[in-house]
This record gives structure tokens, C-alpha cells and sequence, in this order.
């Protein structure tokens, strides 16, 4: 039995994603589907690539360091790929906690300001 392919207008549509954007993917190199001509077909190795990408995105990664992940799996190894996610995730918590903070303090002053300019109209 031949595994499952997706053409691209089924991936854009799987993964919800713009024609752009999965071209630009495979462009730096974080997918690579199989070509017959002019077609790309995505099996389920790109399948899954493709969702720790857009895993990645949501959770703010840049693209290279995704891609450097995946890299790692390739040379490495599932261990090695599973200890640099830890650290990835470590630094990516600490970066999301200095956003919230930064997030608090605006949305504090912004109050502040608001409730003093409501007491000047009462």
C-alpha cells in the first residue's frame, strides 16, 4: 500500500496555511516534497514536519531555530532533538514571562491613565 501524499493545494488546505507561505518554507528548507514535474506532493514525513513547524510558530520560535531543531533530528537523533527542545522551551518560557510582565506594566499605566482622565471628567 503507498502512503498517503498530499498535493499542495490539499497541504495549504490541511494545514490552513497561504501558497506563499508554504513555499517559502521549503524555500529555507524546512520542507521538502517530493516533485513529479511541476507538482510537490508532501508525504507523511512533511506531514509531520509541518505540524511541529506551525506547533513551533504558535508557541513564538523563529523559523531558523525550528528549522535547526529539525536539523538535529536528521544528524543526531531523536535524544539529542528531544534535549535541545528542553532548552528551546526553557528560553522561549523566559522570553514569553519578560512579554507578560512588559504586558502587566503597560496595561497597568494604560489604567491608570484611564481612571485618572475618567476623574477629571467627574
Amino acid at each position: 500500500m503507498t502512503e498517503k501524499r498530499l498535493s499542495f493545494k490539499e497541504m495549504c488546505a490541511k494545514f490552513d496555511v497561504t501558497p506563499r507561505t508554504l513555499r517559502y518554507y521549503e524555500y529555507i528548507e524546512l520542507l521538502t516534497p517530493e516533485k513529479e514535474g511541476r507538482s510537490r506532493f508532501y508525504g507523511p514525513r512533511e506531514l509531520a514536519r509541518m505540524t511541529l513547524i506551525l506547533r513551533g510558530r504558535r508557541f513564538g520560535f523563529a523559523l531558523e531555530d525550528i528549522r535547526q531543531w529539525l536539523l538535529i533530528y536528521e544528524k543526531e537523533g531523536t535524544t539529542v532533538q528531544m534535549q535541545e527542545w528542553i532548552a528551546l522551551a526553557d528560553r522561549q518560557m523566559e522570553e514569553l514571562r519578560q512579554q507578560r510582565a512588559q504586558l502587566d506594566e503597560t496595561m497597568a499605566e494604560l489604567q491608570r491613565l484611564r481612571d485618572d482622565t475618567a476623574k477629571t471628567l467627574a
